[in-house]
């Protein structure tokens, strides 16, 4: 079905086969992260005012990320459908998934970016943004909101280069992307001065040349996909099924991002010299590094469920969500350590000591080293996650990921108003990861009792 070298999941060594696949997913994910830490580090340490400067990113980054919710739900949702139709050796609809979601995105984008201009600045204010930093802030969201075009384009050709199997090309031409990135953030604001203008210039190209890298190997790649007649520019059908698939996703980015929205609020309320915003932003990035290195390699898993359970490899999806546990988890026990050992490094890294108030600098090391101590908890709801998503459960996935978002908020909320002050913003985040990895336990038990029914059935059939 497939014309050239291509990664079957459904055969070989589980450990082997999905360390080999998530490996370079892990790397696309952590190097993705550091697009934005290399800005803070850049802008921290050689622009005019450092700390506002990094201020100004963080609170754009709030407004990003709910931007990055539709390019998540383009990458795991077309995947995952992509990954389906391999699993059933269909060619043809997997081309015409690849049409219909490029069409479809598309027009999404357009609209995503005409409200994105049209509300940016009405969002900052709702934000409560700093008059301080509030231009540069709304500056940089306007030049990033510009590149979401290759946002988009990169996500989507990364969720169909990851279903045809191949993991590495994206991984390589975002290494070629952050090596850009770092040069031209280095050579706008550290040599022309741009400061936070330079640092979006610096994101905004590189992000285009990865978009643009993608396209080009996905039109190849998908013209050595086998069809047994004439693929569809459009189905609706399957337009259907990427939506019922992405949409999950989507909302959960988006659940996330409007949480964090309102906890940067409250965070901004704190103090009036910014320290408390300064503290969280660059902690917080090094928190969403870690989180989002495991998610990228659940999602990993997610394709390898849902093309084994397509196959009728049932016992396979079981044993590799036991694998892929063990991976998620010992990657989050590396991040506790570097994070709850040395938080004062890590912070320091994106903010010169003469710029980074002591206050600042002690806000950060207690949310590292609080919420770090969490992440092997995240990291089991983040792996129950890929398995019910990969066999089919939105449903679940979405109800873990809401219950532990709106947990999280209220609960902000609450512990700093009866005087928990910034600590009661590291507590509600551990609190709320703890309850939605008990429910998404739960819907990965009944999945996995689900998943041996099946099992059950077709070796009964086989008899």
């Amino acid at each position: 079905m497939v014309k050239g070298k291509t990664f079957n999941l459904t055969t070989g060594n589980i450990w082997k086969v999905l360390l080999r696949y998530t490996l370079p997913l892990f790397g696309s994910a952590f190097i993705q992260q550091l697009y934005s830490l290399v800005d803070l580090l850049v802008v921290g340490n050689f622009a005019a005012e450092g700390a506002l400067a990094v201020d100004a990113i963080g609170n754009a980054t709030v407004i990003i990320n709910v931007l990055l919710a539709f390019a998540l739900g383009a990458n795991g949702g077309c995947s995952v459908v992509i990954a389906r139709y391999l699993g059933l050796k269909d060619g043809k609809g997997a081309r015409e998934t690849v049409n219909t979601a490029f069409i479809s995105y598309s027009v999404l984008c357009a609209v995503i970016m005409a409200l994105g201009f049209g509300l940016a600045s009405l969002a900052l204010k709702g934000l409560s943004v700093h008059d301080m930093y509030f231009d540069d802030c709304l500056l940089y969201l306007y030049i990033y909101m510009g590149s979401l075009p290759f946002v988009m384009l990169y996500n989507l050709g990364c969720g169909i280069c990851t279903a045809l199997g191949d993991s590495k090309t994206p991984f390589i031409f975002l290494v070629v992307s952050s090596v850009l990135n770092i040069g031209l953030d280095l050579l706008f604001v550290c040599l022309f001065k741009m400061d936070v203008a330079g640092a979006a210039w610096a994101t905004f190209i590189s992000q285009a040349i990865a978009g643009v890298l993608t396209l080009v190997v996905v039109c190849r790649k998908m013209r050595a996909v086998v069809a047994d007649s004439k693929p569809r520019k459009f189905n609706s059908i399957i337009l259907k099924s990427l939506t019922v698939t992405s949409v999950p996703i989507i909302l959960q980015q988006s659940f996330v991002s409007v949480g964090n929205f309102f906890v940067n609020k409250c965070i901004n309320g704190i103090d009036e010299t910014g320290d408390a915003t300064t503290g969280f932003t660059t902690a917080f990035k090094l928190l969403v590094m870690a989180t989002m290195s495991m998610v990228t390699m659940s999602n990993g898993f997610t394709n390898f469920a849902a093309q084994n359970r397509a196959a009728g490899e049932y016992k396979r999806v079981r044993k590799g969500f036991w694998v892929m546990l063990c991976y998620i988890l010992a990657v989050s026990v590396l991040f506790l350590v570097a994070f709850v050992a040395f938080p004062e490094f890590f912070t320091s890294l994106f903010v010169q000591k003469d710029k980074l108030t002591p206050v600042a600098l002690e806000y950060s090391a207690m949310f590292l080293r609080i919420v770090c101590c969490f992440l092997p908890v995240v990291g089991i709801k983040i792996t129950a996650d890929g398995m019910v998503r990969g066999c089919g459960g939105n449903l679940g996935f979405t109800i873990s990921t809401f219950s532990d978002l709106v947990l999280r908020v209220a609960l902000v909320f609450t512990l700093v108003g009866v005087g928990w002050g910034f600590a009661g913003v590291c507590w509600a985040w551990t609190i709320g990861w703890s309850l939605g990895t008990v429910i998404a336990v739960v819907f990965c038990y009944f999945q996995m009792a689900k998943l041996r029914k099946e099992s059950s059935i077709a070796d009964s059939a086989a008899k």
